[in-house]
């Protein structure tokens, strides 16, 4: 059986153990402040991203990673035998997956996979990729079937605020005042197409909006497979996270919880306060 070297965009956002566990490379996208140009998961914390917002008023930009860092990472991968699987953020949102692309274009074995998602729903394919290797399949099929598993990730988060989408002009200055006139707190749901579009509408306190977002996503469906579920915030109260494990586990019976943080990345457009949930549909 070929070798096989995992790597990712920083956007995957799975926890430090898990990256160490799956032999992950996880290439950082740029993050700038100003003029400071830092890179997520490297050398930029989301407090700082935060801290910068509150102190300026204006949303950090964000890069996709170029051909060449692409072709600097994996090269020696290949030069030592390796074949690649590449995990990347959805190309409705970046321009990393094209780059990617490119750059493959210039190797041999290396295959990018556009996730179609974003934040732990992308990095659920990495956990897919390692699972499928460690049965006995071979690199270029995993690829091909990881192509058909993106299809089945369900992936939602709810917002506290609508400033970071409004700045990185996603979201109207309109939809934005209305929204927080009325105290809403909308859901964000990633289409198959891999583009975000808004789905059900919350109110109330943090607390409240999301465990009835959690429950809004999840009750009277059959389509859920339960084996695993990811619970990714940025900046949520501890009480509340551990509420909303509680509830897919004891409420909803899924087996495996993972926990992870939004990265820089990610946090950069959605804001503190956020909280998704993402695992599979049968």
């Amino acid at each position: 059986m070929r070798k096989l070297k995992l790597t990712c965009d920083s956007t995957c956002d799975l926890t430090p153990e898990l990256y160490e566990r799956l032999g992950v490379d996880v290439i950082p996208l740029g993050v700038l402040l100003g003029n400071d140009l830092r890179r997520d998961g490297v050398d930029v914390t989301v407090q700082e991203l935060y801290d910068y917002v509150g102190k300026t008023g204006i949303l950090p930009k964000t890069s996709a990673i170029s051909e060449y860092e692409y072709l600097e990472r994996w090269k020696p991968y290949i030069d030592d035998g390796y074949d690649i699987i590449h995990i990347n953020i959805s190309s409705s949102i970046s321009a990393c997956h094209q780059n990617a692309r490119i750059a493959a274009s210039e190797l041999k074995n290396v295959w990018p996979i556009d996730s179609l998602n974003l934040s732990s729903g992308s990095g659920m394919l990495l956990l897919k990729a390692a699972e499928l290797y460690e049965s006995g399949m071979e690199p270029r099929d995993i690829a091909a079937e990881l192509e058909q598993v993106k299809t089945k990730i369900d992936s939602s988060f709810v917002l506290q605020t609508l400033e970071y989408l409004q700045k990185g002009g996603r979201c109207s200055s309109v939809l934005a005042f209305g929204a927080n006139i009325l105290k809403l707190r909308p859901e964000i749901e990633l289409k198959p197409d891999g583009s975000m579009d808004v789905g059900k509408k919350y109110r109330g306190s943090a607390e409240k909006s999301i465990t009835d977002y959690v429950h809004g996503r999840l009750k009277g469906r059959d389509d859920i497979d339960r084996s695993l579920i990811f619970v990714v915030s940025t900046f949520v109260d501890r009480e509340i996270v551990d509420e909303v494990k509680r509830i897919v586990k004891e409420d909803y019976g899924f087996e495996k919880v993972y926990e992870t943080s939004a990265g820089s990345t990610i946090s950069s457009h959605c804001g503190a306060g956020t909280l998704g949930i993402m695992f599979y549909k049968i």
